[in-house]
């Protein structure tokens, strides 16, 4: 019996992994037949849907790495004026 149900620590990781498409077959089966019976894991799921489709809606772009260096060359430099 353990061997199919998870705890809600496991279930979470899961969870997380499923966000990423890291998850296999058999984890979200599990994790469905958990989220059944856990009201709090069923939150947290929902709450990591959310999550992710803001992330994927949202227009952030990061800074190159050129940039990145530039900014951290010119923080060094300021920093040593103090």
């Amino acid at each position: 019996m353990g061997k199919f149900f998870l705890k809600c620590e496991e279930a979470s990781h899961v969870c997380d992994k499923s966000q990423y498409r890291e998850s296999s077959f058999v984890e979200r089966i599990k994790l469905t037949f958990h989220l059944l019976y856990c009201k709090v894991c069923r939150g947290y799921s929902k709450n990591n849907s959310k999550l992710t489709s803001c992330i994927e809606k949202s227009k952030v772009t990061c800074l190159d790495e050129s940039a990145k260096k530039e900014i951290k060359e010119n923080f060094q430099k300021e920093l040593v004026k103090y």
